[in-house]
């Protein structure tokens, strides 16, 4: 065999007829594992760099990112009696599977291994997960009294809170605590103090998505910092596999796949199971007319910040189109402003004409009125095509 590298290879001959000779091209496809080169090393392209990894450690840490182990099926050394005979387990078998016994049905879910409790297992059903993760699935709250990039000690207004139980318990505990120190926020504005609010929905989807996403591996809570014109969710781990902050909302992928699809069974469930987390914070926020949500990735953390900052008001949105477009209609202003009714675009843009912000454009009617800016003001666009056509 001439190129016996296996599977995830193309191989191409390029040839250009005014040169001699062929150039090979070889095609390599993602690969949904960690492959080691002809020296038997793994090796990381950083920059221009390929940098060897050769410690267990971060061979093991790069299979957890990219998404092929979970540190969630892993054992623990604890006894099975954690998760086996818990109040949460009792109370989760009471009101889900009552005619199950817990042992049984946990076994069956792969929660306990050789006899031992894995990860997913202590995360849903241990009364005290922080006792035996030590600091693997703890989270803070904790508010800041300034609006500054980072918060320093002077600013922090009380010791941060620290939220324990399990999954199900914390995502209910944190969700009510943020909510609380919330309520207490109040910044100064030109029509003097005013409380600051954030929807409710979106604070929850954001928690939720942290706790049920957050490498476990990693020794560090997650932080939830309550500035005076933000709030931030840290969470520990990097974004796994091929998620990344640009398509986040349109892809998936499940990192403690177990966690998430067993606290799903749980009465009145935090998530749904069907990748709609952040998509939902998103609109909750562009519903209370704030800035969507902004998913940064930071060393091995990914952060979710909710900054209290009004959107564009729907004349900002259609004359800042306008800089760069030569005209706009009803259906371009409703998508580009998030408003789903067409009469109440229509009294926008005429609004806008009274005003000489814009002009309807000469030839277009009621049925395909389209508006340009006013052509005192932008000769210059005059001979542009309408829609680019």
């Amino acid at each position: 065999m001439l190129f016996p590298l296996g599977d995830g290879f193309e191989y191409s001959f390029l040839n250009n007829v005014k040169q001699e000779g062929y150039i090979l091209k070889v095609d390599i496809s993602k690969s949904g594992s960690i492959k080691k080169s002809s020296d038997g090393q793994v090796y990381v392209r950083r920059g221009a760099q390929n940098l060897p990894y050769t410690d267990e450690k971060d061979v093991k840490r790069l299979e957890r990112n990219k998404g092929i182990t979970s540190f969630e099926i892993e054992t623990i050394n604890a006894d099975i009696d954690t998760i086996t005979n818990s109040l949460s387990v009792y109370e989760f078998m009471y009101e889900v599977i009552p005619h199950s016994e817990p042992e049984s049905w946990l076994r069956k879910q792969q929660l306990i291994r050789n006899n031992k409790p894995v990860v997913a297992g202590i995360i849903l059903y241990s009364d005290e997960p922080q006792s035996i993760l030590a600091k693997r699935c703890g989270l803070k709250v904790y508010r800041y009294k300034t609006s500054d990039d980072e918060g320093t000690r002077a600013a922090l207004d009380f010791d941060p809170i620290s939220i324990d139980g399990n999954a199900y318990i914390q995502i209910q505990n944190a969700l009510q605590k943020t909510v609380n120190v919330i309520q207490s926020v109040r910044v100064s504005t030109a029509a003097g103090l005013e409380y600051v609010t954030y929807p409710e929905t979106a604070l929850h989807e954001i928690i939720t998505n942290a706790v049920l996403h957050r490498d476990y591996s990693i020794s560090d809570d997650i932080h939830i910092r309550i500035f005076d014109n933000r709030v931030e969710v840290i969470s520990p781990g990097t974004l796994p596999a091929h998620i990344t902050t640009e398509n986040i909302l349109s892809e998936r992928f499940a990192r403690n796949g177990i966690i998430v699809r067993l606290i799903n069974k749980f009465p009145n469930p935090p998530n749904k199971d069907v990748g709609e987390g952040l998509n939902t914070a998103f609109t909750a926020m562009r519903e209370m007319k704030l800035k969507p949500p902004l998913i940064l990735q930071e060393g091995n953390y990914v952060k979710v910040s909710l900054k209290h900052e009004k959107l564009a008001t729907p004349q900002e949105l259609i004359l800042d189109f306008l800089k760069s477009n030569y005209s706009i209609n009803n259906k371009i202003a409703r998508e580009i402003c998030y408003i789903g009714s067409e009469n109440q675009m229509k009294r926008v843009l005429q609004l806008m004409v009274k005003k000489n912000l814009i002009e309807l454009i000469p030839g277009t009617t009621r049925y395909n009125a389209a508006y340009r800016m006013p052509q005192s003001t932008n000769n210059n666009l005059s001979v542009l095509p309408l829609f680019g056509s």
